[in-house]
């Protein structure tokens, strides 16, 4: 699976980005707190593990722990609040000091450290699913499942007309919703695409899974591709955590009006 480099590489260089085009909403806080535990989070197990099996004692002990912590979601359910009140200390200690930027000088509160936990932890098993156990993992597996290997997959007309109805959708509603208007409203346009991609998203999982799992003799759903399991994985441990990292960002300042 991917060592400490990757995971802290990633989590560093996304969070990077989001400072640099939040203006300041995405502070290095934000970017330290959700790298730590996109790199080391999950792997306290896997090291708990390690550590008691080179000590000599309490393997078992460090084998169950590594079986809880190391999961994408019971890692956030377990220690997911106790880790987001030591950010918080950490946060107000680091700008007491003076030892890390936060731009505004307000140190991060609970639930923004909770959603960091989160996004961390998903983004870990963003790499890990994809580059683990030999490319056997149960996650994979399931993602290549999803698509048509028993040879040259067959055209069905039905797979054509839905799938290019629902892309032209969503083509047609991002245009509409984003069209030129005398007053405009960014987050509310943004708002409203995000809702589109969803809906028509949730539509094109529903006909794959139909195709999948309900049609006996299964079909291939598009051809040969895995969209359901690449759209849900791509939902899952992309965008989510992205999201959270942006819900977890600063209030933007009010606007001072000119004297």
């Amino acid at each position: 699976m991917p060592g400490p480099g990757p995971h802290m590489m990633y989590a560093l260089g996304t969070g990077q980005a989001l400072m640099s085009i939040s203006n300041g909403r995405f502070t290095p806080h934000h970017c330290l707190i959700y790298a730590l535990n996109a790199f080391f989070g999950p792997d306290i197990g896997s090291f708990s593990e390690w550590l008691t099996s080179t000590l000599g004692f309490g393997r078992v002990f460090g084998s169950s722990v590594e079986d809880f912590i190391h999961d994408p979601f019971l890692y956030i359910f377990i220690l997911g609040v106790p880790f987001s009140l030591l950010y918080t200390r950490v946060s107000r200690l680091f700008i007491s000091n003076g030892l890390l930027d936060s731009v505004t000088g307000v140190p991060l509160t609970v639930k923004q450290c909770l959603l960091l936990v989160s996004a961390g932890s998903l983004s870990h098993f963003f790499l890990d699913h994809l580059f683990e156990e030999n490319g056997h993992s149960t996650v994979y597996t399931w993602i290549l499942s999803t698509g048509w290997w028993k040879g040259r997959a067959p055209v069905n007309p039905d797979a054509v007309v839905v799938v290019g109805f629902l892309c032209g959708c969503l083509i047609i509603g991002f245009i509409r919703v984003n069209r030129m208007k005398g007053e405009r409203n960014i987050r509310k346009q943004s708002g409203n695409s995000v809702k589109l991609l969803i809906a028509i998203a949730s539509m094109y999982c529903l006909w794959c899974a139909s195709q999948i799992y309900l049609v006996d003799p299964p079909r291939p759903a598009v051809g040969e591709e895995a969209d359901l399991g690449v759209i849900l994985f791509l939902a899952v441990y992309f965008f989510l955590p992205h999201s959270l990292c942006i819900m977890s960002m600063n209030p933007p300042e009010p606007e001072r009006l000119p004297l």
